[in-house]
Parts: structure tokens; C-alpha cells; sequence
């Protein structure tokens, strides 16, 4: 009676161990899907106020084109920006574009420096302005990706998160960090003549 009652005692701790064992997987498992949706949730987001500052950026050009037509270089590096932006897939590729397009955008900006004109005209102006208001809001989303991918990043590195994100196939690397832009330290020079 005394073996039986051991038995039963014993079975019952494993059929118990199990059940948290799987509980705590399911869990991990399903833990890991969430957060890599919290981080393509987050770069959606990143995706579509830079898209918002690319498709401002044509009329922009368009206007300073107006009084500084001679500045075709910029005209050119701007649109070439554009199109590697457009045409990178995964986030690394368009961070690198959204690098190579924020040079482009100060340099145009720093140009407008030499037309007093075009400061005063009223559709720069209003471009300007939404311009600043999408890169605060680029700032912000930026801010809101870095800090999903850094919970992610730091789940997928740990022991039993490396396992699960292991297990599920995702590829966590994929899921850089913003920095900023080499030479973004320094400020564009603007030159008067």
C-alpha cells in the first residue's frame, strides 16, 4: 500500500513538473512571437513617417528648384536618396538609405541659406515646416523602434529567449538599431556670399 501510494505521490510530481514545463514553453514560445510583432509594429511605424518625409521631400525639391536651379548636384543626390529608399526591403537596407537621404536634405536645406528669396516664399515655407514636423515625429518613432528592438534583441541574447526565437526560426539580427548618421555631429556649413 505504502509503494502504491509513493507510486501515485510520484507520478502526480511528474505529471505536475510537466505541466509547468509545458506551461513555461508555451509561454517563452508565444513570448518570443509577440515581441518580434512589437518590433515590426514599431518599424511600421518608423516606415511611415519616413515614407511621409519622402514623398515631401519632391515638392521641396521641386520649389527650391524654382530659385536655385543651377544646383543640379543636390537635385541629383536627393532623387538618387529617394530611389535607394524606395527600393530597400529590409530594415537595415532602409536605414542605411535613410542615412544616405538626411545628408541629401541637409545639404539641400543649407543651400536655401543662399536664396534670401526662397526663405520668404510661402510654399517653402509651408514644405519646411511639415518637413520639420515629420522629422520630430521620425525622432520620436525612432526612439519608440530602438526601444522594442532593444527588449527584443536583449530576449533573443538570453538563455531560454535564445531558445524560443531559436526554436521559432526568427532571424533577431535582422532588427538593428538606429544611430545616427555618420557626420551628423557636425552641422552643415552655410555660407553667405
Amino acid at each position: 500500500m505504502k509503494k502504491a501510494g509513493c507510486l501515485a505521490t510520484g507520478i502526480g510530481a511528474l505529471v505536475v513538473l510537466i505541466l509547468i514545463g509545458g506551461a513555461v514553453f508555451v509561454g517563452g514560445y508565444n513570448k518570443a512571437a509577440k515581441m518580434e510583432e512589437s518590433v515590426k509594429k514599431a518599424w511600421g511605424n518608423v516606415e511611415n513617417v519616413l515614407q511621409r518625409r519622402v514623398d515631401l521631400i519632391p515638392n521641396l525639391v521641386e520649389t527650391v528648384r524654382g530659385y536655385a536651379g543651377h544646383e543640379e548636384e543636390i537635385f541629383t543626390r536627393v532623387a538618387e536618396a529617394r530611389r535607394a529608399y524606395q527600393s530597400a526591403e529590409t530594415p537595415r537596407d532602409k536605414i542605411a538609405a535613410t542615412s544616405v537621404m538626411e545628408g541629401a536634405l541637409s545639404r539641400l536645406l543649407a543651400i536655401v541659406e543662399n536664396y534670401p528669396n526662397l526663405k520668404a516664399n510661402e510654399n517653402f515655407m509651408r514644405l519646411q515646416d511639415e518637413l520639420a514636423g515629420t522629422e520630430n515625429r521620425i525622432a520620436v518613432e525612432r526612439k519608440r523602434y530602438n526601444e522594442e528592438a532593444e527588449v527584443f534583441r536583449s530576449y533573443a541574447r538570453s538563455l531560454m529567449g535564445g531558445l524560443f526565437i531559436k526554436i521559432r526560426g526568427i532571424d533577431w539580427e535582422k532588427y538593428d538599431y538606429f544611430k545616427a548618421a555618420e557626420g551628423a555631429q557636425t552641422a552643415p556649413q552655410v555660407k553667405f556670399n
